[in-house]
């Protein structure tokens, strides 16, 4: 299934209502095959469930070329696919939340805060309260917007990744931290156990990396004539440690591209540890033996999540011009896991 996103380009026919607020917009490719429009929408849009979207299509909030249609409307290519509905999206509605923030530094300009995994960055689909942005708009007043509107966001890291984060309290200080992730001059560094055993003690990963024209909640690394369908992206990455069936390496960010790590690994044949979304939930090495898989599925109980943390974040101070460097510790989740499979490692060893 192809589809392009296009936030920009209004539909031709705008028979809609103009007081109605567009919260999902499509825009289907040419080469797409007649699809069931709830269908369509089931699988590009994030948490949302096959009831919610034919009830939004009884009620007329699903409009194709700025026509309200029907739950069976067959979707064919070139076709605009837009959700309506009369409030703004929840996104876009800040309301300030009490929840407790692990800052790690702060002053006048700036704070590095270290994200607990579980916690969303900001609002989106599905995700309106408890995001680390509601935390912000209750701690700090009057934080700059980011180019997307986000109060003190710099950059992100995933939800089930965890780590350390800048965010800027000053107009000063958004403009002079995002200009130094857009020129790649800041320092990121993570940590992430994966699948495998990895032949190179190090190396450069460099692939162009899209949206997954099959699935949207995905990205993929885009090669040859394709390649310019993705962007540039470069990760280095250091073998820390081998474990047998997996290894605990260290990545470097050289851009920031959206899941860029757990795209790269995938992409080289070593998916995360326990990345659902990517297909690392699964026993992707080692035995058929019925003990291995007990074992597997205990690691993934004691890390329900995939295996990334955020542990070094370096960049420039935009008003004293020093360089920050900032370290977090190992969550105790991957530091367990880890632990389990050193164990594994060293128990297989043994009997050999």
């Amino acid at each position: 299934m192809n589809f392009n996103m296009d936030i920009n380009e209004g539909p031709e026919e705008q028979d809609q209502d103009e007081s109605l607020y567009e919260h999902h917009k499509f825009v289907a490719e040419v080469g797409q095959k007649p699809l069931r429009v709830d269908k369509y929408l089931m699988n590009f849009i994030e948490n949302a469930t096959r009831n919610k979207i034919q009830k939004a299509a009884k009620t007329g909030n699903i409009y194709v070329n700025g026509e309200t249609v029907k739950q069976n409307y067959k979707v064919k290519g070139g076709d605009t696919v837009q959700v309506m509905f009369e409030h703004p999206p929840y996104e876009y509605l800040l309301v300030p939340e009490d929840i407790p923030l692990d800052i790690v530094y702060e002053d006048e300009t700036l704070l590095v805060v270290n994200k607990p995994a579980g916690m969303v960055v900001h609002p989106g689909h599905g995700n309106y309260s408890g995001t680390l942005i509601n935390a912000l708009v209750h701690h700090f007043e009057n934080l700059p917007n980011n180019s997307s509107d986000r109060p003190g966001l710099v950059h992100r890291i995933d939800k089930d990744t965890s780590g350390l984060l800048v965010i800027a309290k000053t107009e000063e200080a958004m403009a002079h931290l995002s200009k130094q992730f857009f020129d790649k001059t800041s320092e990121r560094e993570y940590v992430a156990i994966v699948w495998g055993n990895m032949e190179e003690d190090e190396g450069t990963i460099e692939g162009n990396i899209g949206r997954n024209p099959r699935n949207r909640l995905q990205n993929i690394v885009y090669e040859g004539d394709d390649a310019e369908n993705g962007k540039p992206a470069v990760t280095h990455f250091k073998v820390l440690e081998r474990l047998g069936y997996v290894t605990l390496v260290s990545c470097r960010l050289e851009t920031g591209r959206t899941h860029q790590i757990r795209v790269h690994m995938k992409y080289i044949g070593h998916t995360l540890f326990n990345d659902e979304r990517y297909g690392g939930d699964k026993i992707l090495k080692g035995t058929t033996f019925t003990k291995y898989k007990q074992f597997v599925d205990n690691c993934f109980k004691i890390l329900p999540r995939q295996a990334l943390h955020a542990k070094t974040l370096g960049f420039i101070h935009p008003v004293t011009g020093k360089w920050m460097s900032f370290n977090s510790d190992i969550p105790q989740d991957i530091a367990d896991c880890v632990e389990k499979w050193r164990g594994y490692a060293k128990n297989q060893l043994e009997d050999l």
